[in-house]
């Protein structure tokens, strides 16, 4: 699609009864056309970080921090005529994307587009090529999700995208076991265990707003248990559910025990420093993503851009007889965000609040834009920093981390 095009379809997009609304031309405007269309409590509840959101804040800032060296007199045509030639293989070929980055899994999309919620946004990773990772809290079932997925296929059999299934680890094994055999059947590629939540963080707008879902939606994925959202009159209704059902006792034994339930791929989300990065290894996961759960965790941790130097150094030092992939979310919000994270040696990124934004402001076509926006502006940053391709995982030094000036290493 040309320039022209993309611009005359935001117009289009952003023309009611012959008024034009402000044109939105990056994720900020989304963000802030979906501020003021969202409810405060469900707007709140999608932005929100932990304590004094000063993690929140530096995920952004710190990509801000890191200032790139392009080189000139490079051949860097091929860009234009290769819409594939930013493409990823991940998980060791089994997944294709058509840039680095994947949706992230993010809870009750139906909060933010009640008429499509999950199914939308399905829809859209197959328009946009990549994979959208499903939230267990989701507000559509994993069936139904995968049901849309397959349709968007059919519509668009070019597009290689697939789904992944975000697993929560419940008390209750059983019902743990029977979410991972559903996503299985549906056809989920892989499993991606969050692993930074054996309880729900500080979330204070939550607790102001006493967050619940609105009272036609309800944790679809979790209510076939009967685990039903807490009744709770004050706090956060959700944090008193999942404080109810998540088990904290997990460890790093537990990724044996789903080798036993399922054969997909095992990515575990949640990692911040090389030491956990080697146990998932040596626990033989297929993918570790860096992650402080967007910030809604734990506050005054580094940011995810911070520490991921450390992660890559520390997997790729051991011998493996599989690649291991290391993904990154947080504070992604432009498509030179995404070039100084694959540089820094990610094989992609995550994002997670701006496909919200996208959904809230036009559905699947807002996701697709978001992300239109993003590969725009990703192919934009390559060519001007002379990069004639995307680096090699397995070694960071080379282009286009020449183009980038080094981060320090942590001192924690």
């Amino acid at each position: 699609m040309s320039e022209k095009q993309v611009l005359d379809n935001t117009i289009a997009q952003n023309t009611s009864a012959g008024q034009i609304a402000p044109i939105l031309i990056n994720v900020e405007d989304y963000h802030q056309a979906a501020k003021a269309k969202l409810p405060k409590m469900v707007y709140d509840y999608y932005r929100a970080g932990a304590d004094d959101e000063l993690t929140l804040q530096d995920n952004v800032n710190a990509f801000r921090r890191i200032k790139l060296r392009p080189r000139v007199f490079v051949n860097v045509a091929h860009h234009d005529r290769d819409e594939n030639s930013c493409s990823v293989t991940l998980l060791n070929g089994q997944t294709k994307c058509s840039f680095p980055l994947l949706f992230a899994p993010s809870a009750m999309h139906r909060m933010a587009d009640n008429k499509g919620g999950e199914r939308s946004t399905a829809r859209a990773a197959v328009r946009a090529n990549t994979v959208m990772i499903l939230s267990t809290l989701s507000t559509t079932r994993i069936e139904d999700v995968a049901d849309e997925h397959q349709k968007a296929l059919k519509e668009y059999p070019q597009s290689t995208s697939q789904l992944w299934f975000q697993l929560y680890i419940l008390k209750d094994r059983e019902f743990t076991t029977r979410l991972v055999q559903r996503a299985e059947k549906a056809g989920f590629r892989a499993l991606v265990v969050t692993v930074d939540a054996s309880r729900f963080g500080n979330r204070e707008a939550d607790r102001r707003n006493s967050f619940r879902l609105p009272a036609d939606m309800q944790l679809e994925n979790l209510y076939d248990a009967g685990l039903k959202q807490a009744d709770g009159k004050h706090d956060s209704a959700l944090n008193d559910y999942i404080a109810k059902n998540l088990d904290a006792t997990l460890t790093w034994k537990d990724i044996q025990w789903l080798r036993q339930i399922s054969r997909l791929p095992i990515i575990v989300k949640g990692i911040m420093t090389a030491e956990d990065a080697q146990l998932a290894v040596q626990a033989g996961v297929d993918g570790i993503v860096v992650s402080n759960h967007g910030a809604r965790q734990i506050d005054t941790t580094f940011s995810t851009i911070e520490v991921l130097p450390e992660i890559v150094s520390a997997v790729r030092r051991i011998e493996t007889t599989k690649k291991v992939d290391i993904y990154l979310d947080g504070g992604v919000r432009r498509g030179t965000d995404i070039l100084k994270a694959v540089a820094l040696g990610a094989d992609a990124v995550l994002i997670g609040r701006p496909i919200l934004w996208g959904l809230a402001v036009g559905g699947c076509q807002g996701v697709v834009d978001v992300i239109d926006i993003f590969k725009r502006e990703f192919k934009l940053a390559v060519m001007l920093c002379g990069c004639t391709s995307l680096p090699n995982g397995n070694n960071i030094s080379s282009s286009p981390y020449s183009h980038l000036v080094a981060m320090p290493r942590s001192r924690l």
